[in-house]
């Protein structure tokens, strides 16, 4: 598959869903155009519900129509989704139990010239806490494909964090997607790499490459869901490697790069605490400029990503 808009990734999955799953409805607040769901419209009218610009209600209404036994999908952009909806989806949606899925589109830079307000560095954060909600971040068309699918058989509560830009496909047609689980894009000996999302995911392959350069062989992680995170993998390669590095769109603290070194901390990932470096937003808020300006203001290139390795991996050889 070649480049292809996200969203158009995820209005036509949920047309191919719909079309044998009745329960399957789709919710906006007034941006069916940004998140491409005018096309489920044109296909299911009748379960195509434009709220407007009411994020709160949309959420509710996705709470009620859940209880009735219909599967919910409610965009809108990320901002919105984790800040303003909060409550309602955290009482009506979470505590209830209820398998409604808020998508979040345009998450971190993505937002681009939406500037500052518009653009969640800490959605993933605020999710996070939320008791038994699935948070999922595809990094291409084929993943996004597969985790749509699992989130609408799950059950459960969900966030889908929506790159909703062109991204080139790194899966195979065919290949599987389940809550839980990352996958393993390079494998390497020196260090791993963890990375989340559309951006960081292509970052990381870049870093692993200009490392490759530096006669350093790095490990690349697809993380694709960060709750439940997929600890087995991770720890596999961080007892492999002795070195880790997180790359997430998101602010580190609260997300990613928060989830590993839980990990570190709890002790699971051995006796002798490996090299951990956390690449993301820090303490800051967003700013208007374009996606490329966005990541080398904040820090978010394969660059970065490999000159933290490779201090990692040199101070890892000193001890």
């Amino acid at each position: 598959m070649a480049d292809k808009e996200m969203r158009a990734v995820y209005a036509e999955t949920l047309i191919e869903l719909a079309k044998t799953d009745p329960c399957i409805m789709v919710l906006e607040a007034d941006l069916m155009k940004s998140s491409g769901t005018m096309t489920f419209r044109e296909v299911f009218p009748e379960r195509a519900i434009d709220v407007g610009v009411a994020e709160s209600n949309m959420v509710s209404l996705a709470a009620g129509l859940a209880a009735e036994g219909k599967k919910p999908f409610a965009a809108t952009f990320g901002c919105f989704a984790s800040r303003r909806a909060l409550d309602q989806f955290f009482v009506s949606c979470a505590y209830a139990k209820l398998p409604v899925k808020l998508v979040g589109t345009d998450p971190g830079i993505s937002a681009a010239i939406n500037g500052g307000t518009h653009m969640p560095f800490e959605d993933l954060g605020i999710m996070r806490l939320i008791p038994g909600v699935d948070i999922v971040e595809p990094s291409d068309p084929i993943s996004l494909e597969g985790m749509i699918r699992a989130l609408a058989n799950s059950g459960r509560p969900g966030y889908l964090r929506l790159y909703r830009k062109a991204a080139p496909s790194l899966y195979q047609q065919g290949e599987t997607f389940s809550l839980g689980h990352g996958k393993l894009l390079r494998s390497g000996k020196d260090a791993v790499i963890v990375a989340l999302g559309a951006i960081m995911v292509q970052e990381a392959l870049g870093a692993a490459n200009l490392l490759a350069n530096e006669h350093i062989d790095v490990a690349v992680i697809d993380a694709l869901s960060l709750k439940p995170l997929d600890v087995e993998l991770i720890v596999k390669w961080v007892r492999a490697t002795g070195v880790i590095v997180t790359a997430e769109n998101h602010q580190v603290a609260g997300g990613l790069g928060s989830a590993v070194a839980e990990l570190i901390a709890d002790g699971r990932c051995g006796e002798q605490t490996p090299q951990f470096g956390r690449i993301g937003i820090h303490d800051e808020f967003g700013e208007v400029g374009t996606q490329e300006w966005l990541k080398e203001h904040f820090g978010l290139t394969a660059d970065n990503i490999a000159a933290g390795v490779q201090s990692l991996v040199a101070k890892r050889n000193k001890l």
